[in-house]
């Protein structure tokens, strides 16, 4: 099976596929939105990221969510990552405050999804 790599830089890859499975690195918002749009912003990279990796939404298999302040950002998160999901598509989920890589990033979400 060979490894295909994605918005590779010197550092990481967007994305990398492995046979059926895609391997997200963690996403990032632009630093000026609140959580609400930060999440969106996230979930748009994932959308595309996905698709250049022939894969979907629907096709998530883990999440991994990193909250700048889970207890002020969680509820507004949610609710973002709630309505972008497709019915009865959910994934596996763990969501942990974390220090992010800059003040100004309050979310950063990643994942693994299967291939279409």
């Amino acid at each position: 099976m060979s490894i295909n790599r994605i918005n590779s830089n010197s550092r990481l890859s967007g994305a990398v596929t492995f046979g059926d499975l895609v391997f997200l690195s963690g996403q990032v918002p632009g630093d000026s939105l609140d959580v609400t749009g930060q999440t969106a912003e996230v979930l748009a990279k994932i959308d595309a990221l996905l698709a250049e990796a022939d894969s979907d939404k629907d096709h998530l298999l883990n999440a991994t969510i990193y909250l700048n302040d889970i207890g002020r950002d969680f509820a507004a998160m949610n609710e973002v990552w709630s309505q972008w999901l497709s019915p009865g598509k959910a994934p596996t989920r763990t969501t942990l405050q974390a220090q992010l890589a800059r003040p100004e990033v309050l979310v950063e979400i990643t994942v693994i999804a299967a291939r279409r």
